[in-house]
């Protein structure tokens, strides 16, 4: 079910909104946190990994 969030008060009105897009990026969510560096070297070495086993099929390499 969903939570119900109070609205903060005493803060500065907010802009217009169109559709609710800008509070979008003001939330917090949950989940995993990563740093954006370790998810590129994480996807990257992913991506050599895939390469090596697929020029190991195709017979190029051979280990």
């Amino acid at each position: 079910m969903a939570v119900k969030r109070r609205k903060k008060k005493g803060g500065s009105p907010m802009p217009a909104q169109s559709a609710g897009l800008l509070r979008f990026f003001e939330e917090e969510t949950e989940g995993i946190k990563m740093r954006p560096e370790l998810l590129v070297a994480f996807t990257v070495g992913l991506i050599i990994v895939a390469v090596i086993i697929q020029l190991q099929a195709v017979g190029v390499l051979h280990f």
